[in-house]
């Protein structure tokens, strides 16, 4: 029989996450570029747009070949999302569906080629609606090499590349920068026996773009223990440099030399653009064996309790003196006595 291979189509964008030392600071993969057409003033690392709602505005893209061949692309404007492993730049697939610069810009050609070591330039337009939402609306003009790389061995990874120049639009209008810290957990990794080995702690939680402009947020950790100790303090890392609006992403921060015996408090404050939010969660320092112990402590202490309950029995009900004294004798009421016969009283005689 055949056997066939089983492909994994995998769908990589490179965008502006590889620059390269170009002119424009290009959107690079080794092979091709995507950059924004050189303005009479100078070169532009990106496109930065700013238009009213209903406005309409023409623009142009390169694409540069840097092979030996011709290279054909699906050329594409994409809405840009933050990534949910580390919160970095990434773009919609050509399949997703688009509510900003994914549907608002028009590419003059769709399919291009562009021969060996040149550059084609396509224009295209981008209209705002009426009815857009003020604020910030990032996406990219995305050129994509539809063919599909089969790879090598039983189980082949097929491989399709993109690069994206980056799009930064904002629609005029109110701005709101707002950030919020969502679902704070702690989680410990203690040693099993207190004293031999490191104590360690994983902090998560969620950082939500809440407003309608990109932000760079600064996150801060604050540990307290027992009595209001201060345990740690420092800016965390690894924090998104563009966190894009109504974007959600998961973070974890290491604590490292992290208590083993204490009960207190993590609290993390998010700031940007002067605005400021705080979420925390309590914790409780406990070894393995310690815990142990503890529990084993409880369970035995419950068994023991309800074999003496057992053996006792069941409790008797609580009754009060009324309940507990017996019922005297119905009291039989005694006959009336005997009137007692009055002396006759003697009226005074009268002298003669």
């Amino acid at each position: 029989m055949r056997r066939v291979k089983p492909y994994v189509l995998l769908l990589s964008l490179l965008l502006g996450l590889l620059c390269a030392v170009a002119p424009a600071h290009a959107a690079d993969n080794g092979s091709w570029s995507v950059y924004p057409v050189a303005s009479r003033i100078a070169a532009r690392p990106y496109f930065y747009l700013s238009l009213d709602p209903g406005r309409t505005i023409t623009d142009k893209v390169a694409v540069a070949n840097k092979t030996g061949r011709p290279l054909t692309f699906r050329l594409y404007a994409a809405d840009a999302y933050n990534t949910a492993r580390d919160g970095g730049f990434a773009v919609r697939t050509v399949r997703e569906r688009m509510r900003g610069v994914g549907a608002w810009a028009r590419i003059a050609k769709t399919r291009i080629t562009v021969p060996p070591h040149r550059t084609v330039t396509v224009p295209f337009t981008l209209h705002v609606p009426g009815d857009a939402e003020p604020g910030d609306h990032p996406g990219a003009i995305v050129a994509l090499d539809e063919r599909v790389d089969p790879g090598a061995g039983s189980l082949a990874l097929g491989v399709q590349r993109a690069v994206g120049a980056r799009v930064y639009l904002r629609v005029s209008g109110p701005t709101l920068p707002a950030v919020s810290v969502e679902n704070v957990r702690l989680v410990h990794h203690q040693p099993l026996v207190p004293g031999l080995g490191d104590s360690t702690a994983t902090v998560s939680y969620t950082l939500h773009n809440t407003g309608n402009v990109t932000l760079n947020p600064r996150v801060r950790l604050r540990a307290e223990g027992l009595f209001g100790r201060t345990l740690l303090s420092r800016d965390l890392t690894g924090v998104p440099s563009e966190l894009l609006p109504g974007e959600r992403v998961r973070l974890t921060a290491p604590w490292r030399d992290a208590p083993q015996f204490d009960w207190g408090h993590v609290t993390l404050t998010a700031s940007a653009h002067g605005t400021e939010e705080s979420a925390s969660t309590s914790f409780l320092a406990l070894p393995w064996l310690v815990a142990g112990l503890v529990f084993a402590a409880g369970v035995a202490g419950g068994v023991l309790l309800a074999r003496v309950r057992r053996r006792r029995g069941p409790p008797r009900p609580f009754r009060g003196r009324r309940d507990r004294a017996r019922p005297s004798a119905p009291v039989r009421p005694s006959p009336p006595a005997a009137p007692t016969p009055s002396r006759p009283r003697s009226s005074p005689s009268a002298r003669p």
